[in-house]
Protein backbone atom coordinates (compact mmCIF):
# COMPACT_ATOMS: atom_id res chain seq x y z
CA UNK A 1 0.00 0.00 0.00
CA UNK A 2 1.34 3.18 -0.99
CA UNK A 3 1.64 5.95 1.52
CA UNK A 4 -0.92 8.24 0.05
CA UNK A 5 -3.31 5.21 -0.19
CA UNK A 6 -2.59 4.16 3.22
CA UNK A 7 -3.44 8.00 3.90
CA UNK A 8 -6.64 8.01 2.49
CA UNK A 9 -7.59 4.74 4.23
CA UNK A 10 -6.53 6.03 7.86
CA UNK A 11 -8.59 9.52 7.05
CA UNK A 12 -11.91 8.45 9.05
CA UNK A 13 -9.92 6.60 12.04
CA UNK A 14 -11.39 6.76 15.83
CA UNK A 15 -8.20 9.03 16.31
CA UNK A 16 -9.03 11.76 13.55
CA UNK A 17 -12.42 11.93 15.25
CA UNK A 18 -10.63 12.89 18.61
CA UNK A 19 -8.65 15.36 16.86
CA UNK A 20 -11.59 16.95 14.88
CA UNK A 21 -12.92 17.06 18.35
CA UNK A 22 -9.92 18.36 19.76
CA UNK A 23 -10.06 20.89 17.30
CA UNK A 24 -13.08 22.06 16.75
CA UNK A 25 -16.20 22.27 19.10
CA UNK A 26 -18.65 22.36 16.07
CA UNK A 27 -22.04 20.19 15.98
CA UNK A 28 -20.06 17.99 13.34
CA UNK A 29 -17.42 16.91 15.64
CA UNK A 30 -19.65 16.68 18.67
CA UNK A 31 -21.90 14.09 16.67
CA UNK A 32 -18.85 12.35 15.55
CA UNK A 33 -17.60 12.11 18.93
CA UNK A 34 -21.00 10.81 20.30
CA UNK A 35 -21.12 8.21 18.12
CA UNK A 36 -17.74 6.73 19.48
CA UNK A 37 -19.02 7.19 23.07
CA UNK A 38 -21.97 5.00 22.20
CA UNK A 39 -20.44 2.45 20.32
CA UNK A 40 -17.85 2.17 23.47
CA UNK A 41 -19.38 2.71 26.55
CA UNK A 42 -20.46 -0.95 27.61
CA UNK A 43 -16.70 -1.87 27.56
CA UNK A 44 -16.03 0.77 29.31
CA UNK A 45 -18.91 0.37 32.48
CA UNK A 46 -17.90 -2.99 32.34
CA UNK A 47 -14.03 -2.19 33.16
CA UNK A 48 -15.87 -0.13 36.05
CA UNK A 49 -18.16 -2.58 37.24
CA UNK A 50 -14.80 -5.19 37.46
CA UNK A 51 -12.99 -2.40 39.60
CA UNK A 52 -15.63 -3.12 41.71
CA UNK A 53 -17.93 0.01 41.48
CA UNK A 54 -21.56 -0.81 42.72
CA UNK A 55 -23.55 -0.50 39.71
CA UNK A 56 -24.97 3.12 40.41
CA UNK A 57 -21.87 4.31 40.85
CA UNK A 58 -20.48 2.76 37.83
CA UNK A 59 -23.20 4.05 35.51
CA UNK A 60 -22.33 7.23 36.68
CA UNK A 61 -18.71 7.41 36.19
CA UNK A 62 -19.49 5.90 32.63
CA UNK A 63 -21.99 9.03 31.86
CA UNK A 64 -19.45 11.35 33.54
CA UNK A 65 -16.49 10.25 31.53
CA UNK A 66 -17.97 10.62 28.31
CA UNK A 67 -19.51 13.36 28.89
CA UNK A 68 -16.44 15.13 29.67
CA UNK A 69 -14.64 14.16 27.27
CA UNK A 70 -17.79 15.87 24.67
CA UNK A 71 -18.11 18.75 26.86
CA UNK A 72 -14.77 19.66 27.82
CA UNK A 73 -13.03 18.06 24.67
CA UNK A 74 -10.84 16.64 27.36
CA UNK A 75 -8.00 14.83 25.30
CA UNK A 76 -5.10 15.10 27.47
CA UNK A 77 -2.38 12.39 25.97
CA UNK A 78 -4.50 11.41 22.70
CA UNK A 79 -1.40 10.66 20.42
CA UNK A 80 -1.84 8.30 17.39
CA UNK A 81 1.64 7.86 17.84
CA UNK A 82 0.67 5.72 20.77
CA UNK A 83 -1.40 3.44 19.38
CA UNK A 84 -4.36 1.85 19.66
CA UNK A 85 -7.60 3.93 20.57
CA UNK A 86 -8.64 1.10 22.72
CA UNK A 87 -5.32 1.65 24.64
CA UNK A 88 -5.99 5.49 25.00
CA UNK A 89 -9.37 5.05 26.07
CA UNK A 90 -8.95 2.91 28.41
CA UNK A 91 -5.87 5.08 30.02
CA UNK A 92 -8.39 7.80 30.09
CA UNK A 93 -11.04 6.31 31.98
CA UNK A 94 -8.15 5.10 34.87
CA UNK A 95 -7.24 8.61 35.25
CA UNK A 96 -10.51 9.92 35.35
CA UNK A 97 -11.13 7.02 38.44
CA UNK A 98 -8.07 8.22 39.62
CA UNK A 99 -9.63 11.82 40.19
CA UNK A 100 -13.15 10.17 41.11
CA UNK A 101 -13.14 12.56 44.67
CA UNK A 102 -13.27 15.85 42.70
CA UNK A 103 -15.88 14.35 40.04
CA UNK A 104 -18.59 12.85 43.36
CA UNK A 105 -17.50 16.61 45.14
CA UNK A 106 -19.04 18.14 41.74
CA UNK A 107 -21.89 16.00 41.87
CA UNK A 108 -22.30 17.02 45.74
CA UNK A 109 -22.43 20.76 44.92
CA UNK A 110 -24.73 20.14 42.35
CA UNK A 111 -22.99 20.33 39.19
CA UNK A 112 -24.62 17.53 37.13
CA UNK A 113 -23.44 16.18 33.49
CA UNK A 114 -25.34 16.19 30.57
CA UNK A 115 -27.04 13.09 29.74
CA UNK A 116 -25.81 11.42 26.75
CA UNK A 117 -28.66 9.06 26.05
CA UNK A 118 -26.25 6.20 26.31
CA UNK A 119 -28.17 2.95 27.06
CA UNK A 120 -27.11 2.70 31.15
CA UNK A 121 -30.64 1.02 32.12
CA UNK A 122 -29.30 -1.95 30.13
CA UNK A 123 -26.05 -2.01 31.11
CA UNK A 124 -25.91 -3.96 34.34
CA UNK A 125 -28.09 -7.03 32.64
CA UNK A 126 -25.50 -7.18 30.48
CA UNK A 127 -22.71 -7.23 32.97
CA UNK A 128 -24.87 -9.83 35.27
CA UNK A 129 -24.00 -12.17 31.41
CA UNK A 130 -20.33 -12.02 31.84
CA UNK A 131 -18.34 -15.25 32.83
CA UNK A 132 -17.73 -15.32 36.56
CA UNK A 133 -13.92 -16.11 36.11
CA UNK A 134 -11.00 -14.13 37.45
CA UNK A 135 -10.42 -12.08 34.33
CA UNK A 136 -9.07 -8.59 35.20
CA UNK A 137 -10.91 -5.51 34.22
CA UNK A 138 -8.38 -4.36 31.86
CA UNK A 139 -8.80 -7.72 29.96
CA UNK A 140 -12.49 -7.57 30.08
CA UNK A 141 -12.03 -4.68 28.80
CA UNK A 142 -10.33 -5.73 25.98
CA UNK A 143 -12.42 -8.41 25.90
CA UNK A 144 -15.98 -6.89 25.35
CA UNK A 145 -14.02 -4.24 23.11
CA UNK A 146 -13.56 -7.08 20.77
CA UNK A 147 -16.98 -8.62 20.64
CA UNK A 148 -18.09 -4.40 19.89
CA UNK A 149 -16.20 -4.35 16.57
CA UNK A 150 -17.00 -8.36 15.62
CA UNK A 151 -20.36 -6.67 16.08
CA UNK A 152 -20.38 -3.73 14.15
CA UNK A 153 -18.46 -5.71 11.37
CA UNK A 154 -20.99 -8.36 11.06
CA UNK A 155 -23.80 -5.54 11.30
CA UNK A 156 -21.77 -3.94 7.81
CA UNK A 157 -21.56 -7.04 6.19
CA UNK A 158 -25.60 -7.68 6.45
CA UNK A 159 -26.21 -4.16 5.30
CA UNK A 160 -23.54 -5.04 2.28
CA UNK A 161 -25.49 -7.97 1.85
CA UNK A 162 -29.00 -6.19 2.15
CA UNK A 163 -28.35 -3.39 -0.23
CA UNK A 164 -27.99 -5.74 -3.22
CA UNK A 165 -30.95 -7.73 -1.86
CA UNK A 166 -29.39 -10.61 -0.35
CA UNK A 167 -30.01 -10.20 3.30
CA UNK A 168 -32.08 -13.78 3.17
CA UNK A 169 -28.84 -15.38 1.95
CA UNK A 170 -26.32 -13.48 4.68
CA UNK A 171 -29.27 -14.75 7.62
CA UNK A 172 -28.80 -18.15 6.34
CA UNK A 173 -25.32 -18.01 5.91
CA UNK A 174 -23.97 -16.28 8.84
CA UNK A 175 -24.33 -18.96 11.41
CA UNK A 176 -21.90 -21.38 9.24
CA UNK A 177 -19.32 -18.34 9.16
CA UNK A 178 -19.51 -17.55 12.91
CA UNK A 179 -19.56 -21.44 13.99
CA UNK A 180 -23.34 -21.36 15.30
CA UNK A 181 -24.23 -24.06 13.17
CA UNK A 182 -22.50 -27.09 11.18
CA UNK A 183 -25.70 -27.35 8.28
CA UNK A 184 -23.57 -28.91 5.42
CA UNK A 185 -23.47 -26.89 2.21
CA UNK A 186 -26.05 -29.67 0.34
CA UNK A 187 -28.37 -28.80 3.25
CA UNK A 188 -28.08 -25.34 2.79
CA UNK A 189 -28.12 -25.84 -1.13
CA UNK A 190 -31.65 -27.57 -1.08
CA UNK A 191 -32.79 -25.06 1.05
CA UNK A 192 -32.16 -21.69 -0.46
CA UNK A 193 -32.62 -23.82 -3.91
CA UNK A 194 -28.84 -23.69 -4.32
CA UNK A 195 -26.18 -26.44 -6.07
CA UNK A 196 -23.76 -27.75 -3.49
CA UNK A 197 -21.33 -25.77 -5.91
CA UNK A 198 -23.16 -21.96 -5.82
CA UNK A 199 -23.13 -22.45 -1.78
CA UNK A 200 -19.09 -23.43 -1.38
CA UNK A 201 -18.83 -20.13 -3.45
CA UNK A 202 -21.16 -17.72 -1.58
CA UNK A 203 -19.41 -18.81 1.42
CA UNK A 204 -16.08 -18.01 0.49
CA UNK A 205 -16.94 -14.87 -0.80
CA UNK A 206 -18.88 -14.40 2.34
CA UNK A 207 -15.66 -15.16 4.19
CA UNK A 208 -13.34 -13.16 1.95
CA UNK A 209 -15.72 -9.79 2.70
CA UNK A 210 -16.01 -10.75 6.08
CA UNK A 211 -12.15 -10.61 6.34
CA UNK A 212 -11.86 -7.27 4.34
CA UNK A 213 -14.42 -5.43 6.53
CA UNK A 214 -12.94 -6.90 9.67
CA UNK A 215 -9.71 -4.81 8.47
CA UNK A 216 -11.33 -1.48 7.72
CA UNK A 217 -13.18 -1.83 11.13
CA UNK A 218 -9.98 -2.35 12.74
CA UNK A 219 -8.42 0.34 10.68
CA UNK A 220 -10.45 2.66 12.52
CA UNK A 221 -9.02 2.14 15.56
CA UNK A 222 -5.35 1.91 14.92
CA UNK A 223 -2.62 4.74 13.37
CA UNK A 224 -1.38 2.46 10.75
CA UNK A 225 -1.17 -0.57 8.63
CA UNK A 226 1.22 -2.05 10.32
CA UNK A 227 -1.09 -2.58 13.49
CA UNK A 228 -3.64 -4.38 12.23
CA UNK A 229 -2.54 -7.52 12.06
CA UNK A 230 -1.46 -7.70 15.18
CA UNK A 231 -4.87 -5.93 16.62
CA UNK A 232 -6.60 -8.51 14.58
CA UNK A 233 -4.22 -10.84 16.31
CA UNK A 234 -5.09 -9.71 19.63
CA UNK A 235 -9.24 -9.62 18.85
CA UNK A 236 -9.26 -13.12 17.93
CA UNK A 237 -7.50 -14.07 21.42
CA UNK A 238 -10.00 -11.96 23.75
CA UNK A 239 -12.32 -14.25 21.72
CA UNK A 240 -11.24 -17.33 21.82
CA UNK A 241 -10.18 -16.59 25.87
CA UNK A 242 -14.01 -16.20 26.55
CA UNK A 243 -15.10 -19.87 25.43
Amino acid sequence: MTKRLEATRFATTHWSVVHLAGRDQGSQARAALSELCEIYWYPIYAYVRRRGYAPPDAQDLTQAFFTRLIEKHDFTNASPERGRFRSYLVASMMHFIANDRAWRRRLKRGGGVVHLGLELETAEHRYTLEPRDEITPEDLFVRRWALTVLDRTMAALRNSYSSRSKGDLFDRLQPLLTGEADASHETLGHELGMNEGAVKVAMHRLRRRFGTMLREEIARTVSSEEEIDEEIRLLLEAIRRQR
